[in-house]
């Protein structure tokens, strides 16, 4: 009997990367005018809020970054911002920028997403929801304006666009691709990887390079470009291993392995602190944090990690 070729046993890759537990139904192309009152109406909404760039987190036994509307308002939100994330289940999830305040009073703590999501605090579900809000505020924020004419536009739809009232143009949020990718190198018989490490970077810390994908460009092509021009090696074969949503503000993290056709590095200085080969051994260390140097990879919730300790983990023949 034949079978389908998506009945193979597969495994997401995706969905054990931080960020890319959001199961919310997003009901985009199908909201009211007026999403957010109706959704405001259900005794069961919930509104996730942030003060800034972090999330507003009650820290109890069981951490909590969704609030009822009651709670919410309690602690004191800006109606305007209100956007609507979508649905879990019959349960309305919301977004909205909380009024500043010199101190949160415990157990409140306002809390950036990347040390939610190393630290654990939240399920994987939450901290997607987190991700989607975080995003979709900050496009908001950042594009109260017209690209056409100027004027100022309105949100719509319960956030999903905004609209110019004199141009009748529509504007929607956008996402930034990033390729992130591990370079491989045959010439050691693939035991042997390409990290490299940004000024910006905790000290002895190293990780996969990246770089935004740019118009007219396919995937490959951009981990090849970004390659060539942060380490000036020349690469082959590119292959997809996952994304992650990443909101810091709004980009999606496009995961690949590839196989390079040099190996003699040329830095860039301008980008690069440093940038050289990893045996696999010495990256083992590096993922355990046992390396005599005190060298790291980057934390589990990354895709970086995710990227670096597939292949360390890999043997041939297997």
């Amino acid at each position: 009997m034949s079978s389908s070729f998506l009945d193979r046993p597969f495994l997401e890759a995706s969905a054990a990367n931080g960020f890319a537990g959001n199961n919310f139904d997003r009901q985009s192309e199908h909201r009211a005018e007026h999403a957010v009152e109706i959704a405001l109406g259900s005794p069961d909404a919930r509104i996730h809020l942030f003060c800034e760039d972090r999330a507003l987190v009650k820290i109890s036994p069981e951490p909590q970054a969704a609030f009822s509307v009651n709670e919410a308002e309690a602690i004191g939100f800006n109606p305007a911002t209100l956007i609507l994330l979508g649905f879990l289940g019959a349960e309305p999830r919301l977004a909205a920028m909380a009024i500043p305040q010199a101190e949160w009073q415990e157990p409140l703590r306002a809390i950036d997403l990347r040390s939610l999501a190393v630290q654990g605090l939240l399920s994987a579900e939450d901290l997607g929801g987190l991700a989607q809000a975080r995003s979709l505020l900050a496009w908001h924020q950042n594009h109260r304006f017209c690209a056409r004419c100027g004027s100022e536009t309105e949100m719509r739809a319960g956030g999903v666009k905004r609209h110019c009232p004199s141009c009748e143009r529509e504007h929607f949020p956008r996402t930034d691709p990033v390729v992130i990718m591990l370079v491989i190198d045959p010439a050691q018989n693939h035991d042997a990887c390409l990290l490299g490490r940004q000024y910006r970077f905790q000290p002895g810390m190293y990780s996969a390079l990246a770089g935004f994908l740019e118009p007219g460009e396919t995937i490959e092509a951009a981990v090849r470009r970004e390659i060539a021009e942060e380490a000036g090696i020349r690469t082959g074969r590119v292959r997809y291993h996952s994304s992650q949503p990443w909101p810091f503000v709004s980009s999606l993290m496009i995961g690949c392995h590839a196989e390079a056709a040099s190996n003699a590095i040329t830095r860039d200085e301008s980008e690069l602190e440093d940038c050289r080969w990893f045996a696999r051994a010495e990256v083992h260390r590096m993922l355990t944090g046992t390396h005599p140097d005190g060298l790291t990879a980057p934390p589990k919730m990354a895709i970086a990690h995710r990227l670096i300790a597939d292949w360390a983990d890999w043997a041939e023949g297997k």
